[in-house]
């Protein structure tokens, strides 16, 4: 186990992420969200205070159970491809990526008194549609393109870059040889579809292993997000390659995802049910220490979530003594 890891690993210490910032921000707010992207609500006042208020309940829960922080936000569709149907220039777009950490650094600094620990994340998103297969691209062609992203992200001084809904191997590589080679700390999230494999075929244990060949262990550590627990489940098959899977971000719902992105309303579930679903994944893997959400949860699920990972912990340690 590297001895850097970002962030760093400690037996006492949990961290918490987002829920599912996208669609509370659509469907409980109101706010559109053009080409699933938030950071052009940086210019709307009421939107960008809304922004502010779901931040803080989430940064709230973790000061109320203890957990540090990795801060992720507003620049999942930030790439050059987005960017372009969204209508920003190159620079404008770098601009605006600016302007997403200065918004994640504002929030921290709210929290500094009363959360032990915030590491402020990028988030990058896959280049084409995270649900449907982006059959063309290659490793080389995913390197270049989004090497443009985190190179702004470097510039900014994030702690971390976090890929999310990525779906197949190539971009996966492509993505995680980019930030070895700028230097930027790289985590590699990948999704799971109702046949509880990638969208492009492999399962969850053949993507990180040959991620892993493929770029010499790049990732700092591998996620699984926008899969609720019957699809991410099944994929844990205790082999080896688990010890690289250090976070999971569930879905509220197990209903298939772009039947919930057309729904027009919230899908959020059980949130006691996945709670405690997050507390059984994290018995059975004692090394798991980042955990969040994804579509349809919110600080509700968050603080579930997190009291009971929390106490399910606290009782692994007692029954150890």
């Amino acid at each position: 186990m590297r001895a850097d890891i970002l962030p760093p690993r400690s037996d006492d210490r949990l961290y918490l992420t987002e829920g599912g910032i996208e669609t509370e921000i659509m469907y409980k707010d109101g706010f559109e969200l053009p080409h699933f992207a938030m950071f052009p609500l940086l210019d709307d006042p009421a939107a960008l205070e809304a922004m502010k208020q779901m931040w803080r309940r989430m940064l709230g829960v973790a000061a109320e159970t203890g957990f540090c922080v990795v801060l992720n936000g507003l620049d999942y569709r930030a790439s050059p491809d987005w960017g372009r149907l969204l209508g920003y220039s190159p620079e404008g777009l770098a601009t605006i990526q600016h302007r997403c950490i200065d918004f994640l650094r504002d929030l921290a600094r709210e929290f500094e008194n009363s959360i032990e620990k915030i590491y402020i994340s990028g988030t990058v998103g896959p280049r084409g549609d995270a649900y449907s297969l982006n059959r063309t691209i290659t490793a080389d062609e995913a390197e270049e393109y989004h090497s443009v992203q985190l190179e702004t992200l470097r510039e900014a001084g994030v702690d971390l870059a976090w890929a999310m809904t990525f779906n197949n191997v190539p971009e996966s590589v492509g993505a995680t040889r980019a930030a070895n080679a700028l230097g930027v700390s790289f985590a590699m999230g990948l999704t799971l579809d109702s046949s509880c494999k990638l969208k492009s075929g492999p399962t969850l244990a053949q993507a990180i292993v040959e991620i892993d060949q493929q770029t010499s262990f790049g990732p700092e550590f591998y996620a699984c997000n926008c899969s609720h627990p019957l699809e991410f489940e099944p994929a844990l098959d205790g082999g080896a390659w688990q010890e690289r899977l250090r976070c999971i971000r569930p879905n509220a719902s197990a209903m298939e995802k772009i039947a919930l992105c057309k729904l027009g309303h919230l899908e959020d579930g059980d949130p006691a049910e996945l709670g405690q679903q997050m507390a059984d994944v994290a018995q059975r893997l004692p090394h798991m220490d980042i955990f969040g959400g994804c579509c349809g949860t919110d600080e509700r699920h968050l603080r579930e979530i997190a009291y009971r990972v929390r106490n399910i912990r606290r009782k692994m340690v007692r029954e150890q003594e």
